[in-house]
């Protein structure tokens, strides 16, 4: 429950006596009190202030005994925070009055002039539930993604290789620090899974993994899905939502392709980092965050530097410790467990009989360059276990797009446009080595473009 000497209290009320009187007697209470006289000041001071409770008069100067402005002014505090307990107080009390205020969201209802003791206990009810209300505001926001994250797919690092293994090696030291690790790699080696080995070896196991395809998000968006927003920030600000960084307080925040973040938005990163608080758009209010920060890209962020694209000094805070992925083609020795590990997950998907591959298939899938890497390897497998006829896959079961050689050839299984397009955007990325914006550039795309058609072909 909250500590009442660490809260604070909004008194609304025109009586000037009645604000000094409640400032003396709850300040002895709470950590602190604001007074208003004047009912239009009652939205900024909410958005800009973080209150656990409003005593608000039902009864102002224009609108001497009808409690009328007190339930709109109520309303209004209950849009900007449905969360914040409201205690209505008045002069002319009646049980009438009481019962709408409290259809209307207020936690109580107060009569002046109050016993000292019964509006203590008031406040500390409503201290309560405003505590209570933003706990399962959190667990709900929280439980949103734990599910979303359950419901996806995921599947263990396989790999032998010595590559692998010093991958393996730099996740048990790191794993249990708070360091911010960086991951770079091309497309489909892993990062987002080494990202959740990390979490599920670190001392925050037991809370939320929050990832972000930050080459997903609209340009306009970034800064909205990052840190929150309030109700109204913006057109179509129909409420108030928490960002990325709020919802993942006291867990692990997963930002991949960091490398799209936009220049103007970097330094409110930097920011955020540096002293753990975020600020809703919309907002004057600092939220205080406890995140562990892990980024990935395919790009050189040194690169990016050096173009002006990328904070130098946010490069520094994101990359305490990084993690180099290999590409497939550079640990061949795990195309056998990695190919056997998928034909047994399609086995049992499918419902097929086949048992393993031949060595001819291995030799061919070993051979090819592999310019998705393990997810197009993945994808290699699914294919031919849902097109055999054989019982061991064979060398003809896998159509790739090349065996071997520097400049691959395109091999189409048929025409139909989508394979194309997937197949033309698969060698432009292998010759550009997973860089996005030459490969965008090569095929005449911008770098939102690609991203899109990258994950409708899940590359």
């Amino acid at each position: 429950m909250p500590d009442p000497k660490s809260s604070h209290i909004l008194v609304v009320d025109d009586d000037n006596d009645v604000l000094q009187a409640a400032k003396l007697f709850l300040k002895q209470h709470v950590a602190k009190v604001d007074t208003e006289k004047n009912p239009r000041s009652i939205p900024n001071l909410i958005k800009n202030k973080n209150y656990d409770v409003v005593l608000l008069d039902m009864n102002f100067t224009e609108d001497v005994s009808s409690g009328k402005e007190g339930f709109e002014w109520l309303q209004r505090i209950l849009e900007i925070d449905s969360s914040l307990a409201v205690v209505l107080i008045t002069a002319y009390g009646d049980v009438e009055k009481a019962v709408k205020a409290i259809k209307m969201g207020a936690t109580d209802f107060v009569l002046k002039p109050w016993q000292n003791e019964k509006l203590l206990a008031t406040v500390n009810s409503a201290l309560n539930l405003t505590h209570s209300r933003r706990q399962v505001d959190v667990l709900k926001t929280q439980q949103k993604e734990l599910s979303a994250e359950i419901d996806q797919h995921y599947q263990d690092i396989i790999g032998r290789s010595p590559a692998m293994n010093k991958v393996f090696q730099t996740i048990e030291k790191v794993a249990k620090t708070d360091a911010n690790v960086l991951i770079t790699g091309e497309n489909g080696t892993g990062k987002e899974l080494v990202a959740r080995a990390l979490h599920r070896r670190s001392n925050r196991s037991d809370n939320v993994f929050i990832s972000v395809d930050m080459g997903a998000v609209p340009e306009n968006l970034f800064e909205s899905e990052l840190f929150g927003h309030e109700k109204g920030a913006f057109t179509d600000a129909k409420e108030s939502r928490a960002g990325r960084f709020e919802i993942a307080s006291g867990g692990t925040l997963f930002l991949d392709e960091i490398g799209n973040l936009p220049l103007q938005l970097q330094p409110k990163l930097l920011s955020a980092l540096e002293t753990r608080k975020v600020m809703r758009v919309g907002s004057n209010k600092p939220k205080d965050i406890d995140i562990r920060l892990i980024c990935a890209t395919n790009e050189s962020l040194q690169d990016l530097v050096q173009n002006q694209e990328f904070r130098q000094d946010l490069l520094y805070r994101i990359n305490t410790i990084e993690i180099q992925l290999p590409p497939l083609r550079d640990r061949t020795e795990d195309i056998p467990l990695l190919a056997d590990h998928f034909l047994q997950e399609y086995v049992r998907k499918y419902d097929k009989e086949i048992r393993t591959l031949s060595e001819p298939a291995l030799n061919k899938l070993k051979n090819y360059s592999w310019p998705g890497n393990v997810r197009e390897l993945q994808h290699a497998v699914e294919r031919a276990v849902i097109m055999t006829d054989h019982n061991i896959l064979q060398p003809e079961d896998f159509l790739l797009t090349s065996v071997g050689g520097d400049e691959p050839s395109m091999v189409f299984d048929d025409y139909n446009l989508e394979e194309v397009e997937k197949t033309v955007i698969r060698k432009a990325l292998d010759k550009h080595n997973g860089n996005i914006s030459k490969s965008a550039e090569e095929l005449g795309l911008t770098r939102a473009s690609l991203y899109r058609r990258m994950e409708k072909y899940d590359l």
